[in-house]
């Protein structure tokens, strides 16, 4: 008797409530299985991003040997290839890196990173015009680095550089510390 109150009373059969019920319990499983996997990879990106942006990840840095004091010539700047402090296994070519580098007296340089400040273009020394030179947006800096004229507002970035045992090394990091 109670079956057929609840079915006039609701217009739907008992069998059809278990059913539903059913269903509803299956969808509630999926969607807290979905919930949980979707906060699983929410978390698998935000970690690594936050340790990033908070700045708690230490870049490497390492001294690079560039070659013997009597390999530079006083007042010469030259282009130097070192290897990138934190090559990959399969990073080929791209594992070597570059930078400008001064011989200003006996036992001091100036290391310059090749990159100009206004939007990372390469920079080419001009030896006759004694400047570096942006061909992007015709950015010029000193041979000391300093801005000349053009877009750049700030002076190419250097790098630490020291002689140790008549070998100039320069401290290296993935990316040049912006002075």
């Amino acid at each position: 008797m109670t079956d057929a109150s609840d079915e006039s009373r609701t217009g739907i059969a008992p069998e059809a409530v278990d059913e539903t019920r059913a269903g509803r319990s299956r969808r509630g499983f999926l969607s807290a299985v979905s919930v949980t996997l979707g906060a699983l990879m929410a978390a698998l990106v935000a970690v690594p991003s936050g340790w990033f942006l908070l700045g708690l990840r230490r870049s490497t840095r390492e001294w690079r040997p560039l070659g013997k004091v009597d390999d530079f010539t006083v007042g010469a700047t030259v282009e130097v290839a070192f290897e990138d402090p934190s090559p990959l296994p399969w990073a080929g070519v791209t594992a070597k890196t570059a930078a400008w580098l001064r011989r200003e007296g006996e036992q001091e340089f100036k290391a310059f990173a090749l990159n100009c400040t206004h939007l990372g273009c390469p920079v080419r020394w001009l030896p006759d015009a004694n400047l570096f030179m942006c061909p992007c947006h015709g950015g010029v800096f000193y041979a000391d680095g300093r801005v000349a004229s053009g877009p750049p507002e700030r002076p190419l970035v250097t790098y630490p550089v020291r002689v140790r045992q008549g070998v100039v090394e320069i401290q290296t990091s993935p990316l040049p510390i912006m002075g």
